[in-house]
């Protein structure tokens, strides 16, 4: 019998996955997410309130806003909650649009309110 047998048989098995510290980093990565995305869709909030647009414009336009943030926010709260139990099934291909979307929409915002 080799040494590389002999050393396999005597170490434990390894654990299939450590459920400590993972999840929590990626609990916590959605938070600072949400985070960023809230703090995106008050500096909007707040470019809107500056802006010269007619009243109707900037109502549309800001209620655009926080319907982007609202769903960002509630898809990664699926995602967190997802998380809580344990292993997470794989991100579902709607919420991952959902969220793609979301970036990108704000992203747009950005670009059409800083060019004129």
């Amino acid at each position: 019998m080799g040494d590389a047998q002999r050393d396999a048989r005597a170490r434990p098995p390894a654990p299939d996955r450590d459920p400590g510290l993972q999840p929590e980093r990626t609990r916590l990565a959605w938070r600072r997410t949400t985070l960023s995305c809230t703090v995106v869709a008050l500096l909007a909030g707040r470019q809107l309130a500056r802006s010269r647009a007619p009243g109707a414009v900037e109502a549309v336009l800001a209620a655009a806003v926080a319907l982007v943030w609202l769903a960002f926010v509630a898809a990664a709260h699926l995602r967190v909650r997802d998380l809580a139990t344990g292993r997470p099934p794989d991100l579902r291909p709607w919420l991952a649009l959902l969220l793609a979307g979301c970036t990108v929409a704000l992203a747009a915002f950005g670009a059409a309110r800083v060019l004129p």
